[in-house]
């Protein structure tokens, strides 16, 4: 006997897996919500979370409102008051057009919705809850929407199990927020967690934004940008090369005010730049591109924030012709005008007016010094960065492999001379063994001595600092020093000592001991760049990604010059490593070259 095996599934569980496409965690919704008050013509939108999100989302406007038909009617899947036929999605100029986000947030979340419109009286509340009404009600209320989203996942407890820490999902929500409040200065903002407002917008112009979003310091660093043509409008700003920093955090694409992401597009913006910025900097900018709808497909994603365009390569050259004019205007040269008199008005200040006679200065000097006299004490090397970085350790190369004994796999490579060291390309460590020549790649190995200790230094609590002799300050977007307040106590632990001034800066008093004649300011942000990218990518935990970040960031380099005994003490450490033929990253660190296989290739 055979059954139909195929079955319609009920709304309730249609609508949680639609939510699983929407709705991924707390910043989800801010999203949708601060979009639709947009929408909805609000020239006021607040922002109120608890918990990052988990207990309490409540996003409430000034916007037109709704009918109570239409409140009721808002939370059906595919209901919309932006499309009407197939056509109308070529048209696109609002925020949201789908109508799956308030379903999915009312499938997944306790939500209650408060809404009235102008000529109304009494506005409407309602109540629901895992997509059933529970309530309706007229409400007594002014003109506009609050919506409140309470207990997200409460009907899915795996995928609330799968929320970050508040620190992670408040810097996500972080994020969408100034993704909607950005290109929108001509609507107030506000964003408050836990009864604290974080940050309080007023209407303005877009630089006005940038620096509310950003910090006063911004309002010198950056560039406008404007080009028309009859293909699209650029308009923005950038960030001037002298003040490019080594993360990537300043970078937002907008297109008819809409955020997106496009490696095509950020290439233009990276290629403008060219040969003012160093290889490791990252151009900042805030560029929104309006463009006739028709010429886009925003479609393409649930989070539309990926775009095709139907003649990118023409997008391409406007914005980078326009980013270029920016930074050539605006770091030419000033004019001098070689006419001037000291008789011209020029105010040299108090001292100028000052009756006073000038006194001869008066020079110190030997007659004796000759500069260019050698000193007959013999010299000696210092190992400089080396020494500091092993003088715990004077192992042997045979002690050391007596200390992994223990583990699995042992490195079978024992030295044959260890006084014959040859650097090959100032990249690699070449030295002899019983059975032929062992070549070590320099950076890798490094990065695995380091990436080990770091470990250790963490688990163990023991760190070697040095302090700075000038404390460097260093300010931060609002993410990057929310992760460095998250992170702070790991890098404690290996070293750094950093003290917070305010909510954006902080102060770098010392640094890890490894760390010698590296500028603290920007390994730091270099650290924070590699540790997000590292979360992302990888999600490797806490404590791995921060030792892998520590170890990639304070490893020799290829092309650095080492002496015999900075190359024996790198062999000796890293064959007292727990895992000594793979770096972190897992590229192989060292071959053989045996002798058998020399003279095959001689013969």
């Amino acid at each position: 006997m055979s059954f139909d095996v195929i079955k319609l599934l009920p709304d309730s569980v249609a609508n949680q897996i639609a939510a699983g496409e929407v709705i991924q965690r707390p910043a989800s919704v801010v999203k949708e919500l601060m979009e639709n008050a947009l929408d909805a013509g609000a020239t006021q939108i607040d922002l109120v979370v608890k918990d990052a999100g988990r207990t309490m989302i409540t996003v409430i406007d000034n916007g037109h409102g709704m009918s109570e038909t239409d409140a009721r009617l808002c939370f059906e899947r595919h209901a919309t008051s932006k499309i009407k036929k197939a056509e109308d999605l070529f048209m696109i100029r609002t925020m949201g057009f789908r109508g799956e986000a308030l379903a999915s947030i009312a499938a997944v979340a306790q939500v209650e919705l408060a809404t009235r419109r102008k000529d109304d009286e009494l506005g409407t509340k309602i109540l629901i809850e895992g997509s059933v009404v529970k309530e309706q009600q007229p409400k007594p209320m002014s003109v506009g929407t609050n919506f409140t989203v309470k207990n997200l996942f409460f009907n899915i407890p795996a995928r609330r199990n799968f929320l970050k820490s508040n620190e992670v999902e408040m810097r996500h929500i972080t994020d969408e927020f100034f993704r909607v409040a950005m290109m929108n200065p001509e609507v107030g903002f506000s964003l408050t967690n836990n009864e604290k407002e974080i940050y309080h917008l007023p209407k303005g112009t877009l630089k006005q934004r940038i620096v509310g979003l950003y910090g006063k310091d911004y309002d010198k660093k950056i560039l406008p940008v404007q080009q028309e043509t009859e293909t699209a409008t650029i308009n923005g700003f950038i960030v001037k090369p002298e003040f490019l920093r080594k993360t990537r955090g300043e970078q937002y694409f907008f297109v008819n005010k809409r955020f997106i992401k496009h490696a095509y597009l950020h290439h233009a913006i990276e290629n403008a730049y060219q040969e003012m910025i160093p290889k490791d900097c990252f151009p900042g900018y805030f560029i929104n591109i309006d463009i006739d709808p028709k010429e886009i497909d925003i479609n393409i994603h649930p989070t539309k924030t990926e775009v095709n365009f139907q003649d990118v390569k023409l997008v391409y050259a406007i914005l980078h012709s326009a980013v270029r004019k920016s930074i050539g205007q605006n770091n030419l040269a000033p004019l001098l005008d070689f006419d001037v008199t000291p008789d011209l008005g020029i105010d040299f200040g108090e001292v100028s007016r000052m009756d006073r006679p000038v006194v001869e200065p008066k020079v110190d000097y030997n007659p004796n010094f000759n500069p260019f006299r050698q000193n007959n004490a013999p010299r000696h090397h210092t190992p400089g960065n080396w020494k500091i970085m092993y003088e715990d350790n004077n192992d042997t190369v045979a002690s050391n492999i007596n200390k992994i004994s223990n583990f699995d796999e042992v490195p079978a490579v024992v030295v044959e001379n260890k006084n014959l060291y040859i650097q090959l390309q100032q990249s690699y460590i070449v030295t002899t063994m019983k059975s032929g020549l062992l070549i070590v790649d320099q950076h890798l190995a490094h990065k695995r001595v380091l990436y080990e200790k770091f470990l250790r230094e963490m688990e163990n609590n023991v760190e070697a600092s040095q302090q700075e002799l000038f404390p460097q300050h260093i300010s931060l977007n609002p993410n990057d020093a929310s992760l460095l307040k998250e992170i702070k106590p790991d890098l404690e632990m290996i070293g750094f000592r950093i003290q917070q001034m305010n909510n954006s800066t902080f102060i770098i008093n010392g640094t890890p001991a490894d760390s010698k004649n590296n500028d603290a300011v920007a390994l730091l942000e270099k650290i924070l760049d590699m540790y997000k990218t590292n979360l992302v990518d990888l999600k490797l935990d806490k404590k791995l990604n921060l030792a892998r970040t520590l170890a990639s960031q304070l490893a020799i380099k290829s092309g650095q010059t080492l002496t015999s005994i900075e190359m024996q003490d790198l062999i000796d450490r890293l064959f007292g490593c727990a895992v000594a033929e793979v770096s972190p990253d897992g590229k192989k660190i060292y071959t053989i070259l045996n002798v058998n296989e020399l003279k095959t290739r001689l013969n």
